[in-house]
């Protein structure tokens, strides 16, 4: 099956994040991204995006779990 890529905007918009809490989330390493062009032009591979998701549902668990539960929207 092919890969499949997507946009800044698209993970902003799954994410319900703006397109900068993206580009922290891959700058820190949270969420492996490549750029390409002659712009530069990030990309997410979608199972790259699926990865990271799955690492954070796993992390909440864990911390409600353990009774860390922070507010949050």
């Amino acid at each position: 099956m092919p890969r499949r890529f997507l946009t800044i905007a698209d993970v902003a918009d799954q994410l319900q994040l703006s397109a900068q809490g993206v580009r922290a989330l891959i700058q820190s390493g949270d969420l492996p991204a490549i750029q390409v062009g002659a712009r530069h032009l990030w990309r997410i591979e979608e199972a790259a995006l699926d990865e990271y998701i799955d690492r954070q549902l796993d992390a909440t668990r864990e911390m409600i779990a353990s009774g860390r539960v922070t507010s949050g929207s």
